[in-house]
């Protein structure tokens, strides 16, 4: 089994590694393969709605992190996203890297148990967890809790690793997904049904 935790800070050493790392730390004690993977700060591009994907199976623009991020989530077994908080959101260049992901080859990573993990200084860690949650959720992937909400806090990597009750949070997201990833391996029950998707447009009933 392996996790492929999403760094989506700028920073690869920082407060939101600092987190994931509590995270890694307990899905490995608990006999889980992890993998941090980095988005960088390299420039990324932004949906296009061009629906090239759609032919292509991955989206069409091959020149940022996003193919190959979206092909680690397809490999792994469970995924956690990690942020700061960006104006009480999460990282611009994140999100634009998980609109086009999930759109393009979001099939792939269905009921595959995932986290969210947010950073903030001070305040707005709620509202940013919910948007990157919004992704798991219209995407039929059981959302892995914990104690309270996945956030940490602090302004440095050092003061991360003293909010105590935070890093309580991470350790418990790693136990609570090493637990469902053992019971989907376990039970041997196969994958829910699906009915064909049924796309409504709200103005014409079509």
């Amino acid at each position: 089994m392996k996790v492929i935790l999403i760094n989506g800070s700028p920073h690869a050493k920082g407060c939101t590694y600092t987190a994931l790392c509590e995270v890694a730390a307990s899905l490995e004690k608990n006999g889980v393969e992890t993998e941090i993977f980095q988005i960088g700060k390299g420039a990324v591009r932004g949906c296009i709605a061009c629906g090239g994907c759609a032919k292509a199976g991955k989206c069409i623009f091959d020149d940022d992190v996003c193919n190959a991020m979206a092909a680690k989530i397809a490999e792994a077994d469970g995924i956690v996203v990690g942020s700061p908080v960006y104006y009480a959101s999460a990282n611009g260049a994140l999100c634009a890297l998980l609109d086009r992901a999930f759109f393009s080859q979001g099939r792939s990573f269905a009921h595959k148990p995932a986290a969210a993990v947010v950073s903030c200084r001070r305040g707005g860690a709620s509202a940013a967890f919910d948007r990157l949650n919004k992704y798991f959720t219209i995407n039929q992937m059981p959302v892995v809790s914990s104690t309270y909400w996945n956030s940490v806090h602090g302004f440095t990597a050092e003061d991360v690793k003293k909010d105590l009750e935070g890093l309580q949070v991470m350790r418990q997201i790693g136990e609570n997904m090493a637990y469902l990833l053992r019971c989907s391996r376990d039970s041997g029950l196969p994958l829910p049904p699906e009915e064909e998707k049924i796309a409504t447009n709200f103005m014409d009933g079509k």
